[in-house]
């Protein structure tokens, strides 16, 4: 009888002691889930086009710098906090971001609320190389994917980040769709110009998929025949594309401007043509003094470079 009687308090207590475990519990949750704050962008593109949207609503976190590769670069421990404690994390996916895709698996699994752009945008598959039916993250080269990215955007900053006025978002976001709308019909108009047998396309690796398939252009190859800039191409690589060139009758190759265009000249020489090597913004923006800050002019000077590179052969 004595251990009955004292089993009971035993028992309050322990009872006690379990709801107070689980309202402590559910308050750090919820000051967690409060504390999350901002967007924060993986690469600088998709940041650019965020801001644009977003406008003086919220912070906008760009992790990727001017002028990197989007397929290397890393992020410091405070900017992995950064993410860990967004509001929406806004990341292009598709197997992009190889440098930061365990921090942004880290965050999903934490419950940040994370938006892979490039999965809802009706994405293609690479036009060739070892990286052939995988699907092609480098969507941004069409204008047309763009708009449904604003939209995509736009409904998960509404829907995730609090204290945003939604009738703004949506307003900036319409002003920035007519922007990249006049883009695409004055890309049509320029490429326009371009001879019909002289709509091929060589580059330093496959980026240009996108703008192939929405503008009529025939993608030769890639110097590097894969969808990254972290794979290497073999010498017989190298011959291989240079035979589809001279086959081609290619006098025209494009590198990315933030990557060293050593391998793209050792190609070029291998034809045994005189072939001229364009640089273009293919993967990353510049800095404000540079020849591509933002989306938009980045897709103008890429424009204006292929139709003349193109159309001087």
């Amino acid at each position: 009888m004595v251990t009955a009687r004292a089993s009971r308090p035993g028992r309050r207590a322990a009872a006690m002691l379990a709801a107070l475990w689980l309202a402590v519990t559910a308050a750090g949750c919820s000051a967690l889930e409060s504390g999350r704050s901002g967007v924060v962008v993986t690469t600088n593109i998709l940041g650019d086009v965020t801001r644009a949207i977003v406008g003086d609503q919220a912070e906008v976190t760009v992790l990727m710098k001017p002028n990197a590769d989007p397929h290397s670069f890393g992020v410091s421990a405070r900017d992995a906090a950064r993410i860990e404690n967004a509001a929406l994390l806004v990341h292009n996916g598709l197997g992009l971001e190889e440098g930061v895709a365990r921090n942004v698996r880290a965050a999903a699994d934490q419950g940040v609320p994370a938006l892979a752009v490039g999965e809802e945008v009706d994405p293609i598959p690479y036009a060739g190389g070892r990286t052939a039916r995988e699907p092609d993250p480098h969507f941004w080269t069409d204008p047309v994917r763009v708009l449904e990215a604003v939209d995509v955007i736009t409904a998960r900053v509404v829907e995730h980040v609090d204290g945003v006025d939604e009738a703004a978002v949506r307003a900036s976001a319409a002003a920035y769709r007519e922007r990249v709308e006049e883009l695409d019909a004055w890309m049509r108009g320029e490429f326009a110009k371009i001879p019909s047998d002289r709509r091929n396309l060589v580059t330093n690796h496959h980026v240009f998929g996108y703008l192939a398939q929405r503008y009529g252009f025939e993608v030769i190859g890639a110097v590097i025949p894969s969808g990254t800039t972290l794979a290497s191409p073999s010498g017989s690589d190298l011959k291989s594309l240079a035979d589809a060139v001279r086959g081609a009758g290619v006098r025209t190759v494009f590198a990315d401007s933030s990557q060293p265009d050593r391998l793209v000249r050792v190609m070029a020489r291998e034809t045994g043509l005189d072939i001229d090597v364009v640089a273009l913004y293919s993967e990353s923006l510049t800095a404000a003094d540079g020849g591509a800050p933002t989306y938009l002019q980045m897709m103008r000077a890429n424009t204006e470079a292929i139709t003349t590179g193109l159309t001087a052969q």
